[in-house]
């Protein structure tokens, strides 16, 4: 049996940074009850797999790679010209589905004018982000990955804080891919070599070598 709703909310305040607690044979009503719970808590993320409820706490080096790696494709596709739609952190879930999860950040690019200008996206009638992005400092995302798959997310990005993989989703399975569909020019180690210099640099100097090697791209075209 799971914890009752009411206890939820104390156990979530009692978690550690850069943890995760996993719960099983939680309802579906009880997740949703949970995220109203918490509201948009910058510091969790919640995912949900018929009937097991995970609840992670994450850090400011989680966020800082996550608000990196978003203005790496802020200034991608505004060189490029591209339209664009980020919803960050959002709840994406579908009931019929029964999984729901909170990626880092996630985007829309080839499907960006279909949102138009909507603040407020419905992930079961809405088509899903056409990339999602999770970073692993501390945590282990690829749980996640049958939750996106069955969302229908055709791309997905994952940093563990050492290298940085691409993967596209194959029928029901992602698969690792030498570059990104939705903005063509990315590769994992493109993305990889950048986030790595945060490590010895400022990002804003990190974020001006992004944007001069996008001009010399640009260039070679």
């Amino acid at each position: 049996m799971s914890a009752p709703i009411t206890s939820y909310g104390s156990l979530v305040e009692q978690l550690p940074e850069d943890s995760t607690l996993t719960l099983r044979n939680v309802s579906w009503k009880e997740y949703e009850e949970l995220l109203e719970a918490v509201g948009t808590a910058m510091h969790l993320r919640i995912s949900y797999d018929e009937g097991t409820l995970q609840i992670m706490t994450i850090s400011s080096q989680h966020e800082s790679y996550a608000d990196l790696i978003q203005n790496f494709v802020r200034l991608y596709t505004l060189r490029l010209g591209m339209k664009l739609r980020s919803f960050g952190s959002a709840t994406m879930k579908k009931a019929s589905e029964s999984k729901g999860s909170e990626p880092d950040t996630c985007f829309y690019v080839q499907n960006a004018e279909i949102i138009g200008n909507r603040k407020e996206i419905d992930f079961a009638t809405d088509p899903p982000p056409d990339v999602v992005v999770e970073v692993d400092i501390q945590h282990d995302s690829r749980s996640k990955f049958p939750i996106y798959a069955a969302l229908r997310v055709p791309e997905l990005w994952r940093y563990d804080g050492q290298a940085l993989n691409i993967y596209q989703l194959r029928e029901s399975d992602y698969l690792p891919c030498p570059a990104s569909l939705a903005l063509p020019l990315l590769t994992p180690e493109l993305l990889g070599g950048f986030l790595a210099r945060t490590q010895k640099e400022d990002e804003n100097a990190v974020l001006l070598a992004f944007e001069e090697w996008l001009k010399a791209s640009q260039q070679q075209v």
